[in-house]
């Protein structure tokens, strides 16, 4: 913890705040405690970091408190070795967004207004006292394994492999089938992948095989699978046919497999001869046995007289597996047939150029083809928009929007009839066979896969909107999954194709060789990349309530043989959840702990006179999304009250309880939270942290309700960063509330 802090004020960012003002505050409040208190023109000048520099050394500093511009800003100048280094956002969230009581806004050369100073001095005082409950983190050494893991030998898997062994790692390629190539291997060929993007071309998988098959640094095993994964990041132990092995990270690239061809009935599939999925038919295609010269590809979601069907699709739903002894929840990873399935938009891009591609094989094929594609949408996505038009100008090939009516058998072919064609009116059209897209159906919704040997089971845990994708943070962090450590590539992360699938598993293989290396030094990998700090545990007042091993979203938490929490450090992201969930307060980081945070919520200064001296109100911002919104609100020239004072916290599901508590006692008339969207399009960093929140706002406002305060008093807000010029206003509503209400109860004892 600091005990000796330098407390060093920028002027440039100050405005018409006097940074001589502020510095004899904090020598007459902390004196000693505070033995070098300077005010520099600027901050980030080599020569004021040079005088910190001395300071350290003259008074044996062992903090170091900035007070000026945002945190997000400048962050990588202000690095003294072996000392903390903390920083005050007095510019944008004090004076750049200040407006006084009376809603007017100072201007340059004016005096500071009194709530101005109020405003600047609490931050100050917030800001070191945080540090004297700071220390500086000290990791667990570590000594990583230096091998990666690529579960499946497909496109992407063969890619990755080739990547991390072309980066100097060693690689371990397991792959169930007897062969390698996956699905690749079955193609024909593929959509344009290279210039001039307008005619379909050989996969180039047998390159791909030999370029593995031939490397030294590569092993592969064939017609096996994962049987089990234990331990943590850097330190796994991978089970494979019996056999172990150590590896550092895992790139994830089983691969999907078709959906099932049940929902496909009210076209015909199944019933109708001559009705065959994609996958069918381009099996014939490479096969040299396509007899069919007319065919319709059908790309429709629904059929005007039946109900709806879907084309390439998500996961189907699942249903729980049978429990397993010493799991507290069955894990969902059996899946069932069903009549329906969610529709995923972004299938219909692979579904679209595969159809133009299947179109070209009947041309290919006979002189006098014939390809119908019917489509209620044709998603062509950026430069595949060649391949669009080359299909449009090819004799042969014909293309239209149209509702299908039916599909029916006709002689020792096929009718299909449409409605609200672009040839006009209804439509009969015969034809010699029937192609209809199938889903992709990522293969860990079907299969656990991974065989986690983790307290929360075998699998990945379900996601709400993309069930079955392996999938962590699907806006912010695409290839890393929710088991960290483990990185998906390829369709089992979504639909794609092999260009797409390329660049995903070079994409993860870059984050499996960041986890080995930062586990190597004991730090974080995502998303507070390069954090030192881990969670500490204070065993002796335990209670084996298991709340931080159940809340935590990474697995991080396992128990012990008395059921008390056992970490795995590097599966830990440091978002904090633990240390919100733990009702004991026995969870904390060296440099981010529940006193911390709740002696900042204690230094604010309360009038206790509402009335007179105005209300105060708490923001715990995320440092994700909402803390950086409020820096460009500011900037943007957005103002708020000055009865406000902002603290950024890692993710809202580490907020604990005890700091509600601590403002409500403290006559605090309000809590505001900002934090990311949750729930199907969450946006949260730490993907449950703001949904965990909101569930714990419950309990709080059940505990609020018994002290005869009003729950309304604390309010959770949902910020994408981009909602800049939206957060001022959702203060602006709370405060209005406050003002309402009227002070807190508890106010003036």
């Amino acid at each position: 913890m600091a005990d000796k802090i330098g407390v060093y004020f920028d002027q440039s960012a100050l405005g018409i705040i006097d940074g001589e003002e502020l510095a004899a505050h904090v020598s007459k409040k902390f004196g000693g405690a505070c033995p070098a208190v300077k005010v520099f023109p600027v901050l980030a000048a080599e020569s004021a970091r040079a005088e910190i520099r001395a300071d350290i050394e003259e008074n044996g500093l062992n903090g170091v408190l900035l007070c000026g511009s945002s945190p997000r800003v400048d962050w990588d100048i202000y690095n003294f070795e072996g000392v903390i280094v903390d920083r005050v956002n007095l510019r944008e969230q004090c004076v750049m967004s200040f407006r006084d009581a009376d809603g007017s806004v100072p201007e340059a050369g004016d005096d500071a207004p009194e709530l101005l100073m109020l405003m600047a001095k609490d931050y100050v005082n917030m800001g070191i006292f945080k540090m004297q409950k700071t220390g500086i983190p000290t990791p667990p050494e570590f000594e990583t394994v230096k091998t990666i893991l690529v579960v499946g030998g497909g496109w992407a898997g063969l890619t990755a492999a080739k990547q991390a062994a072309d980066y100097g790692y060693d690689v371990i390629v397991v792959e169930k089938e007897a062969e390698l190539g996956g699905r690749a291997k079955g193609m024909l060929k593929t959509v344009p992948l290279e210039y001039p993007y307008t005619d379909a071309h050989a996969t180039g998988i047998e390159n791909k095989i030999a370029a593995v098959t031939e490397n030294s640094k590569i092993k592969v095993i064939t017609g096996a699978r994962l049987e089990m994964l234990e331990g943590l990041p850097g330190q796994y132990t991978a089970t494979v046919k019996g056999e172990q092995y150590s590896v550092g990270a895992v790139v994830l690239a089983a691969g999907w497999v078709p959906q099932n061809t049940k929902v496909l009935g009210p076209l015909g599939y199944g019933s109708v001869p001559n009705v065959v999925t994609a996958a069918e038919f381009e099996k014939m295609a490479k096969e040299g046995t396509l007899s069919a010269k007319r065919v319709a590809f059908i790309l429709n979601t629904s059929l005007v007289d039946g109900g709806d069907i879907y084309a390439p699709v998500c996961a189907e739903e699942a249903e729980p597996a049978a429990k397993k002894e010493g799991e507290e929840e069955a894990p969902k990873y059996v899946h069932k047939d069903l009549e329906s399935v969610r529709h995923l938009p972004i299938s219909n891009a692979i579904s679209s150029v595969v159809a133009l591609k299947q179109a070209n094989y009947v041309c290919d094929t006979f002189e006098d083809g014939q390809a119908f594609i019917l489509y209620d949408s044709m998603v062509v996505q950026g430069i595949h928009e060649r391949y669009y038009k080359a299909a449009q100008n090819r004799l042969g090939i014909m293309m239209s929007k149209a509702d299908i009516k039916s599909v029916t058998a006709e002689g020792d072919g096929v009718l299909v009839s449409a409605a609200n064609t672009l040839m006009g009116g209804d439509v009969d059209i015969p034809v010699d066979m029937v192609v209809l897209p199938t889903g992709i159906v990522p293969a860990t919704a079907k299969d656990p896969i991974m065989n986690f040997v983790y307290r929360q089971g075998p699998n990945f845990p379900d996601l709400e909107l993309f069930e079955g994708y392996a999938d962590s943070n699907y806006i912010c962090f695409p290839y890393e999954t929710r088991r960290t450590g483990v990185y998906a590539a390829g369709c089992v992360r979504q639909p794609m194709m092999l260009d797409a699938a390329e660049e995903d598993a070079i994409g993860a293989t870059l984050k499996a060789i960041q986890c080995i290396e930062s586990a190597n030094r004991g730090v974080a990998v995502h998303p507070r990349s390069g954090d030192l700090s881990y969670p500490v545990f204070n065993f002796v007042r335990c209670t084996q309530c298991k709340r931080c091993t159940e809340e935590c979203p990474f697995g991080a938490l396992d128990d012990d043989e008395k059921g008390t929490p056992l970490p795995n450090y590097s599966r830990c992201r440091r978002c904090g959840t633990c240390m919100g969930a733990c009702p004991e307060r026995v969870i904390s980081f060296d440099n981010y702990n529940v006193d911390q945070i709740g002696t900042m919520i204690r230094e604010v200064y309360v009038p206790d006179n509402m009335e007179t001296g105005g209300p105060r109100v708490i923001i715990l911002a995320c440092e994700n999304d909402a803390y950086p919104a409020l820096d460009m609100a500011a900037i943007r020239g957005k103002k708020w009250s000055p009865y406000v004072r902002i603290i950024p916290v890692r993710c809202l599901g580490s907020v604990n309880a005890i700091w509600v508590a601590d403002a409500m006692s403290k006559g605090i008339d309000g809590v505001m939270m900002l934090g990311c969207k949750y729930g199907d399009d969450y946006q949260c960093h730490f993907v449950k942290g703001s949904e965990i929140c909101n569930r714990r706002k419950d309990n709080i406002a059940e505990t609020l309700n018994r002290l005869g305060v009003e729950p309304d008093r604390v309010e959770q807000y949902e910020v994408a960063i981009d909602e800049y010029d939206k957060v001022p206003d959702m203060i602006e509503e709370f405060m209005n509330m406050i003002f309402e209400k009227g002070p807190n109860p508890f106010k003036g004892y």
